[in-house]
């Protein structure tokens, strides 16, 4: 036996709704993303000048007191984030794992000095702000020699700010293609109601009285959309916590709740001005145009 007519439009119209329900949730998702991108470049940005730092060649013969007054004096600077000592036979070792071979089996003897790995922080590690810090480091008596990488650190500083208005250009197109997404979506998912609008005017309902349940119902898709997508990006952040470690933190909720918060809004706006705009357009049809 056929369903009758009046429940075989409730099933499309229900199904045209939780298809823009999915739809808009995983728009909002990926606007969602970038703006997470967004509100982490910078800290992105540090993260990476951070691993970069300065190694100190130590004099030889220094006595465990002399290193650790080294580091406390090293520490207790604003630039200086972290320090690691390395003594010789761990820096012998280190080398040997990367080369493969056992050197001082060949030289007879090892080589290499003590050092002292320092990381700065990313404020830190422009081009001035080096030249000053070495100067500092080489003052310290317990210091031989101190080794940066120069030209990597500036061209890091110099990709930062190309990467940084890059990402500004493309989170701005792809803002605006999400919310043309959006849109298009509610559009069709009214155009599927399109007679339904025809007929209420045709009794006498009012503009208003028509946009009514529509604006009510695209509010209640954006906020939807909207919970959806936070729920599954901090679904994904949380299963990558650890390959984001240093970058983004799911229990960061200073930069995370904003951006969920935004995510919602967002959602809850470009379904309301979306849906007013289709309903309108619909309002002004007459019953001839509606079959084109």
């Amino acid at each position: 036996m056929k369903a009758p007519k009046p429940a075989k439009i409730k099933k499309r119209v229900f199904r045209s709704w939780l298809t823009s329900a999915v739809s808009i949730s995983l728009v909002l998702l990926m606007l969602g993303a970038l703006l997470i991108i967004l509100a982490n470049a910078e800290r992105l940005s540090d993260y990476v000048r951070e691993q970069i730092g300065f190694t100190l060649v130590l004099n030889e013969e220094l006595k465990e007191a002399d290193i650790q007054r080294l580091e406390k004096a090293l520490e207790s600077t604003d630039y200086v984030k972290s320090t690691r000592f390395i003594d010789k036979e761990t820096a012998a070792r280190e080398l040997t794992e990367d080369l493969g071979e056992d050197f001082t089996e060949f030289l007879g003897f090892n080589p290499l000095f003590a050092s002292m790995d320092v990381k700065l922080f990313a404020h830190y590690t422009n081009s001035d702000s080096l030249l000053i810090i070495e100067k500092e480091f080489l003052n310290h008596p317990q210091v031989k020699e101190v080794y940066y990488q120069k030209d990597l650190l500036a061209v890091i500083n110099d990709n930062v700010r190309k990467i940084s208005l890059f990402l500004l250009v493309v989170c701005a197109l792809t803002g605006f293609i999400f919310i043309s997404l959006i849109n298009n979506t509610i559009r069709i998912s009214i155009y599927s109601e399109r007679f339904t609008i025809n007929t209420m005017q045709l009794v006498g309902a009012t503009r208003s009285f028509v946009r009514k349940p529509f604006l009510r119902r695209g509010l209640s898709l954006g906020i939807l959309g909207g919970l959806v997508a936070n729920v599954l990006l901090f679904g994904a952040i949380f299963s990558f916590r650890k390959e984001l470690g240093g970058i983004i933190d799911p229990a960061d909720f200073e930069v995370l709740g904003p951006v969920f918060l935004l995510v919602i809004f967002l959602g809850m706006a470009i379904s309301h001005v979306s849906t007013w705009l289709a309903v309108n357009k619909f309002l002004k049809l007459k019953f001839d145009e509606l079959f084109y």
